[in-house]
């Protein structure tokens, strides 16, 4: 069944992407606004997480428990999340109460309260969640990483600090709403059994009049030390790699996938296989590609006990560094199946298909079909692998160990 894919551009900035997926009866909606982790001040880090979380008690002629009710009442399955570039809100019902859905969103994005009387509640979740990362050392070396790996402000953590979320107040939430939501930049995406004339009629209603701001900018401090250890007195050491590959929209990024695949895909992967199961070096160990528009990295895990911490990160890095020495067919064959799988399910799911067209027309400019991205996956092959490996090796790695005892490393 050929895709059936809309787009519209509003005067003020904001794109409504849709898709037409008549054999569904559910509809998926997804707003991702530029005002992510990487937009908090240094003085008020987290404030973008406290805000994504106070933007929904409440909204137009609603309060909190009024909203959470009429949100409720349609069936609503929603979350709020902030990542690095974007603030993403996300919903899913009955196509019947998508009209009504996002008369609600237009509300809380357009016209929140931001009551004085929540930021209290608010804020004591907020420091729950980073007291929280001490029984989390996993997440905790991970966060390091990031933000030694990444250039500032793209590393920031969106929890923030202890010191920082104490801090806010309401003024201060309310003029970082006022700043960054807006609908310049934004991107609505809707996916399931739509009619796509009356949804860009209704989206210009709600959302036409709306007068964009000023686009937000970065401005990339020095680069952090590469090197890290967190001591903590504890039984396990975790170890964070982090090194860099070519971003999305990059001729070579379909065989980058493939790459980290190969090392990390499965249970027959490599890193799993050479580092867990066959030296039982470690309880947990994997390698995940990830992108910003103009730069990507692979970031690697494991965790280990304390007495077999150096030989973990000695043979990971090994086996990231044999990838260019040859890659088997069966390997290939293996990736190609999981990736193939992956795309027949997000065929099926109206929340990864609003979530995918968002994605893709922020990075790209377009949407990909899934013919395109199929001939992609099929055209891999360990030749085409190994030359990517040849001429993006593995290397520059930023290295962050947590545990008792710092660890060898590579200069």
């Amino acid at each position: 069944m050929p895709q059936e894919i809309h787009q519209h551009t509003f005067a003020n900035g904001l794109t409504l992407l849709a898709e037409n997926m008549p054999h569904v009866r559910s509809a998926a909606l997804n707003f991702l606004l530029p005002a992510g982790c990487v937009y908090d001040p240094p003085d008020r880090l987290g404030i973008a997480a406290v805000l994504s979380d106070m933007i929904t008690r409440g909204a137009g002629e609603r309060d909190s428990r009024a909203l959470s009710l009429a949100l409720d009442s349609l069936g609503l399955d929603r979350d709020e999340s902030v990542g690095s570039m974007h603030v993403r809100f996300w919903g899913a019902t009955l196509s019947s109460n998508l009209p009504a859905a996002l008369e609600l969103y237009a509300d809380i994005l357009r016209r929140p309260r931001i009551p004085k009387e929540e930021i209290d509640p608010v804020k004591a979740l907020a420091l729950q969640d980073i007291q929280g990362l001490e029984d989390e050392p996993r997440q905790k070396v991970l966060i390091e990483l990031r933000r030694r790996h990444y250039p500032p402000p793209l590393g920031q953590d969106r929890r923030g600090t202890k010191e920082t979320i104490e801090r806010l107040n309401v003024k201060a939430i309310r003029s970082h709403y006022e700043k960054l939501f807006q609908p310049r930049g934004m991107i609505m995406s809707v996916a399931g059994n739509i009619d796509w004339e009356p949804l860009r009629d209704q989206v210009g209603r709600l959302f036409g009049d709306w007068k964009a701001g000023a686009e937000p900018s970065l401005k990339m401090g020095p680069p952090p030390e590469k090197r890290a250890h967190l001591t903590k007195e504890t039984t396990q050491t975790q170890i964070g790699i982090a090194y860099p590959s070519v971003p999305i929209g990059h001729d070579d990024y379909y065989v980058a996938l493939g790459a980290v695949n190969v090392l990390s895909g499965g249970m027959s992967a490599r890193l799993f296989t050479e580092v867990r199961e066959k030296r039982g070096l470690c309880y947990a160990v994997s390698a995940n590609y990830q992108t910003f528009k103009d730069r990507a990295h692979i970031l690697v895990y494991a965790g280990t006990t304390n007495e077999r911490a150096q030989e973990t990160l000695d043979v990971t890095l090994a086996e990231l560094e044999r990838l260019k020495d040859g890659v088997e067919t069966e390997e290939v064959e293996r990736v190609q199946a999981g990736l193939k799988s992956s795309l027949i399910m997000q065929e099926e799911s109206t929340s990864a298909r609003a979530g995918a067209l968002a994605s893709d027309w922020y990075y790209l400019g377009r949407v990909r079909s899934f013919d395109e991205i199929q001939s992609a996956i099929n055209s891999l092959s360990p030749e085409r692998i190994v030359d990517h490996v040849r001429r993006h090796p593995p290397g520059d790695y930023t290295i962050v160990t947590l545990g008792p005892k710092a660890l060898a490393l590579k200069s």
